[in-house]
């Protein structure tokens, strides 16, 4: 069966991430995560040095594993192979999307940013695997000028687009939000702070998913 984008993925920012016993950290929680379904992470470090990011992506890769986890890096389109990421995340004032299309291989996902209340323009001939929309609701985990589109930006931008193209949702998405953002149109939601500001975020992925998983 070919590899689908999940209802629900974390973005792992490394705000989040302890300064000391980092590595050890990571390896546990992406195993835990791994053990509790996630099959795709995007790990997020807007600030950290390279050889931060490439520390931690390595702790990532060990502890979620080729063929089980994809790993999505934020930004960095010229990390992806030395890490052994599966795919890039790019928003404007990153290279563009044709430019990490090229960095990162045909076979890796990209990603990038294609709108809050309206898509951007010629967006979607752009050679990207999924969009970005939001923000949705106000997120605390990611700084933005754009102000919350809500559920009907959603299904604006998914009338826009249409129905085959992969949207991915974000920003300040909760448990008790996530199903209608989906049934407004979203393909999946990404979240961060609802899953890692809490005291085990496996259990919490587990919980989304089980409620999430085949809406």
């Amino acid at each position: 069966m070919a590899w689908t984008f999940p209802r629900i993925y974390p973005i792992l920012d490394s705000s989040q991430i302890p300064l000391t016993g980092r590595d050890a950290f990571l390896r546990r929680l992406g195993s835990e995560l791994t053990d509790a379904g996630v099959t795709l992470l995007e790990y997020r470090n807007k600030t950290g040095p390279d050889t931060q990011i490439r520390a931690d992506g390595d702790a990532l890769r060990i502890a979620m594993p080729a063929g089980k986890v994809k790993l999505i890096l934020d930004d960095r389109a010229d990390l992806v192979d030395g890490i052994d990421f599966d795919g890039v995340h790019v928003d404007s004032g990153d290279v563009t999307v044709r430019a990490a299309r090229h960095l990162v291989g045909a076979s890796r996902i990209v990603g990038t940013f294609a709108g809050s209340d309206a898509l951007i323009p010629g967006i979607l001939s752009e050679p990207a695997d999924y969009f970005a929309i939001g923000p949705v609701f106000t997120t605390t985990t990611k700084q933005t000028d754009k102000p919350p589109i809500g559920l009907e930006g959603v299904r604006r931008l998914r009338a826009e687009a249409g129905r085959g193209l992969v949207l991915t949702a974000a920003a300040g998405i909760r448990f008790e939000t996530a199903a209608a953002v989906l049934e407004a149109g979203a393909s999946t939601v990404a979240v961060s702070a609802a899953l890692f500001r809490t005291p085990d975020p496996a259990a919490e992925f587990r919980r989304w998913y089980a409620a999430l998983g085949r809406i």
